[in-house]
């Protein structure tokens, strides 16, 4: 059996497709110019715009594609078949523009620090919204979507129980997020030592920057590790030198030039905290020595190198100018301490 059409009846048909194409082309390039214009200050309508642009063509398109089908006085069963797709091809893009939509406004308000920032929150958001999209377009094809979601509780059960490991990592991953302990951008120190910046955190693992190498830990195994997190609840930290001198050396004159070369080093170098002011604290009556800890403050983890350095430096220069003597060696000394200087480990404010 066949038919043939006239091509006087293809005419409003394929209008209406250009008209649809031309459409989407024209709202695109309208919001092309919407996006370089928008507001850097409107980071939602921002992100919105720029979503909505690459799916404007086919929005416009599938419409101009009903109304050509419409148009063309197609048989029943085809018409209908067509209709179908056409609305499956509607609720696919849709679903993916809202996914991509969640996904951007997630990782926006992890910015400004308002969620945590970490590529599972924004991987599950997309997935769950993918997984409603599916299960629409079933729905709207005539499949019966309580079967299978009673099959995925039953199957579920089962992949539990085989993923136990993965599923573990997944939620401690998700834990670690939502108690808001540990966020990436963190300095953190682990129980066994190592320590650097928190890079991510993914569905397994969460991946630690240290100098020029990744430490990759499983979520699990860091969400029962007992970590230090030197970026909250403040980022400054104290930076602790110990120092030594004789016991010639007047400590009145030794407390007061290093307060003085503590508050000149947070004020002048980069990193340092200028509103803070320098602890200096005598502890121990050695043999040949006194020993104080000048107790500054860095701006942050990254900063205290600077801090310590630049002290170092200027309290020597100081002490020499003033008259002030460092032992050259001790009997109860630390071998660290010999040379009259020595540093403690980083400590938050």
């Amino acid at each position: 059996m066949s038919f043939s059409v006239p091509l006087s009846a293809l005419v409003a048909p394929v209008a209406l497709l250009l008209a649809g194409l031309s459409a989407g082309l024209l709202v695109r390039r309208l919001l092309t110019r919407r996006l370089a214009q928008a507001d850097a200050g409107r980071p939602r309508t921002h992100r919105f715009v720029s979503v909505a642009r690459g799916s404007a063509v086919l929005w416009f398109t599938t419409l101009g594609l009903y109304l050509a089908t419409l148009a063309a006085d197609l048989p029943p069963q085809i018409a209908s078949i067509a209709a179908k797709a056409l609305l499956v091809m509607l609720i696919a893009s849709v679903t993916w523009m809202l996914a991509r939509l969640i996904a951007g406004l997630l990782s926006s308000r992890a910015e400004v620090g308002a969620l945590p920032s970490a590529t599972v929150i924004t991987n599950l958001a997309r997935g769950l919204v993918l997984l409603l999209g599916l299960l629409v377009i079933l729905q709207t094809l005539g499949v019966s979507i309580t079967p299978m979601i009673t099959a995925l509780g039953v199957g579920g059960l089962a992949v539990a129980l085989a993923l136990q490991e993965t599923l573990a990592n997944l939620f401690a991953g998700l834990h670690i997020l939502l108690s808001r302990q540990v966020q990436t951008g963190d300095f953190v120190r682990l129980e066994a030592g190592q320590e650097g910046y928190v890079q991510d955190v993914t569905w397994r693992y969460t991946s630690i920057l240290r100098d020029d190498s990744l430490l990759v830990v499983p979520n699990a195994k860091l969400a029962a590790a007992i970590t230090t997190n030197f970026t909250r609840p403040d980022a400054e930290v104290t930076v602790p030198v110990e120092v030594i001198v004789t016991y010639d050396a007047d400590l009145d004159l030794v407390e007061r030039v290093a307060t003085d070369v503590g508050r000149e080093v947070m004020k002048e170098t980069d990193g340092g905290v200028p509103t803070a002011s320098p602890r200096i604290r005598f502890h121990k009556l050695g043999v040949a020595f006194i020993q104080f800890t000048a107790t500054l403050s860095a701006r942050d983890v990254a900063s205290q190198p600077a801090v310590r350095h630049e002290f170092i430096k200027r309290l020597l220069r100081r002490f020499r100018l003033e008259g002030i003597e460092l032992p050259g060696g001790a009997a109860d000394a630390p071998r660290s301490q010999i040379a009259g200087l020595s540093i403690a480990g980083p400590g938050v404010i």
